[in-house]
């Protein structure tokens, strides 16, 4: 393997891990339900891709062709991730779970 191949693949790794990292923090720090939301939702959800894009290239360089495992891992976490986050929100909405001052959009009042 070249050495500019391995530097693609390990900034493809770093990428992800800085997104699932930042996605993790927004979780743990954010104040509220709704805004604790978009951690998980959007930055874990790139982190994800970014791991997944740099194992696509890794895996396909040592075998006999594209590795699809990867994509349809990734397929299947690009279209649950949203549907999910997008029902935990309504089931928040429809509890009327209380939110900080700051969160917008309380369609409740």
């Amino acid at each position: 393997m070249s050495a500019w191949l391995e530097y693609l693949i390990s900034a493809c790794l770093l990428i992800g891990a800085s997104f699932a990292l930042v996605g993790s923090i927004g979780l743990m720090r954010l104040p509220d339900f709704y805004l604790r939301l978009h951690g998980p939702a959007k930055a874990t959800t790139l982190g994800v891709g970014g791991i997944i894009i740099g194992s696509v290239i890794f895996f396909s360089t040592q075998g006999d062709g594209l590795s699809l495992h990867e994509l349809l891992i990734a397929l299947f976490l690009f279209i649950t991730a949203p549907v999910s986050a997008h029902i935990v929100a309504k089931a928040a909405l429809h509890l009327k779970l209380d939110a900080v001052e700051r969160t917008r959009g309380k369609p409740w009042k």
